[in-house]
């Protein structure tokens, strides 16, 4: 049995409405689970020997990282890995003319495995550099790129759930496959990740209604049942999509019910992004089915769809994770995701004055504990969950002068990825990646 401590100011975030703060306190890791959190060593020595049948914890040598900051690692909910070649580009465009002209052009390069070893290479080291270490993740349509995609992270000791991405219609030719084939794709990747505990595993993913028949959504549907994977797509994410839905879907009483009816809303875990124009039905649907959020704050706004309301998801008891959402979103940071999605919800406080905007530790509990339940036991610090973190090495910004809290909204708002000394996945330290 593999035993560590270490010893750094310690944040983190058990419930929404406040952060848990230890200062020079010590975490107890073992196998990879956090078994406590204490504020001096001998408390923890005895605890720990106490409550774990695997012996002592006197001999255990304790990792000091002094006057860094250890906090969870960050969730990314909902991220493109193919489009990392647009980040930045066409951002004066709004949704649909995005994807036609930028984004489907990009992915059809996937179907050159070389080309999408080298932009996926570039797309999971800027992850770990900015301390990512679970994701949700879009691939391609393409079944080798992907598997290649799913390698890499198993590579890297980063974890994440890859999705084969389903088209078959409104979409290019190079980028529409019959339902036969991504089924008998998907079942390929099956076979070899979806193993139990395993960090990178499939998630089932149609792109979203408009790129995919009846029959396509109901195989995914199909495929999501008959293999207990979790599902993501996209919804109600541009008032244009939403009437493109409703007359392609003419039996679906809202968006949400399109993927509802095909098993594709909360049958098996499920995260759905944006939700943007989300309320009603729809909501209602979400609550009753536990379909989680992946609200992607920089992507509403580059790509004008307006302002997601966070604070009644919250309100109304819906799980929430952030997105980067490149490359409609322009930054892969999820630090800066914290910053837009309190912003965000400013602007909206200022149209609803009947909702609060968010506070930093509401975000921080989006980012870190709320978006890493999808992935199990993920995101805090308290016993029984997986040791994902980030220790913050915070000396260029002068942080003597501040309190802990102010420390970590200083480095969430002015710092960057110089600041992250290591990064945690499982308990396995994280070492930078081959580009």
């Amino acid at each position: 049995m593999m035993k560590k401590i270490y010893k750094a100011h310690i944040l983190f975030t058990k419930e929404k409405s406040r952060f848990e703060q230890i200062e020079n306190g010590y975490i107890a890791v073992e196998d990879g689970i956090i078994r406590g959190v204490f504020s001096n060593l001998a408390e923890l020595k005895e605890k720990c020997s106490s409550a774990t049948p695997n012996g002592e914890w006197d001999d255990v040598e304790v990792t000091d990282f002094g006057n860094c900051l250890l906090i969870p690692a960050m969730n990314d909910m909902h991220v493109h890995a193919p489009q990392v070649h647009n980040q930045g580009v066409a951002m004066d465009l709004e949704l649909l003319p995005w994807l036609q002209n930028y984004t489907f052009p990009e992915e059809a390069k996937y179907a050159d495995v070389h080309y999408a070893e080298r932009m996926y290479r570039r797309f999971i080291h800027t992850q770990w550099l900015f301390g990512t270490m679970r994701s949700c993740v879009f691939a391609t349509i393409h079944t080798e790129s992907t598997r290649l995609l799913m390698k890499l992270y198993q590579e890297a000791g980063m974890g994440a759930l890859v999705g084969k991405v389903a088209m078959n219609r409104n979409c290019p030719d190079n980028l529409s496959e019959e339902v036969e084939a991504a089924v008998e794709g998907n079942e390929r990747l099956i076979a070899e990740f979806n193993q139990p505990g395993a960090l990178v595993r499939p998630i089932i993913t149609p792109r979203f209604v408009p790129s995919c028949t009846p029959e396509l959504l109901q195989a995914c549907g199909e495929l999501a049942n008959k293999y207990h994977l979790p599902v993501q797509s996209h919804l109600s994410e541009n008032t244009s999509e939403i009437a493109w839905v409703q007359e392609l879907e003419k039996e679906s009483t809202c968006y949400g019910d399109a993927y509802n009816r095909y098993g594709l809303f909360g049958q098996t875990p499920t995260i759905m992004a944006h939700c943007v124009w989300t309320s009603g039905e729809e909501l209602e649907i979400m609550k009753h089915n536990g379909v989680m959020v992946a609200h992607c704050p920089s992507s509403n706004f580059n790509l004008s769809s307006g302002m997601a309301p966070v604070r009644t998801f919250i309100d109304e008891g819906l799980h929430v994770g952030l997105g980067s959402d490149i490359s409609g979103g322009h930054d892969l940071n999820m630090f800066r995701m914290l910053t837009y999605a309190i912003q965000m919800s400013k602007m909206h406080y200022q149209a609803d004055h009947s909702k609060m905007f968010l506070t930093l530790a509401e975000v921080f509990w989006i980012a870190t504990k709320s978006a890493g339940s999808f992935f199990g036991k993920v995101g805090s610090f308290e016993p029984g969950y997986e040791f994902d973190a980030l220790v913050i090495n915070d000396d260029v910004l002068h942080p003597d002068e501040y309190s802990l809290l102010h420390r970590l909204e200083r480095f969430i708002y002015m710092g960057d990825d110089r600041q992250i000394a290591h990064r945690f996945c499982r308990g396995k330290e994280i070492m930078e990646p081959l580009q």
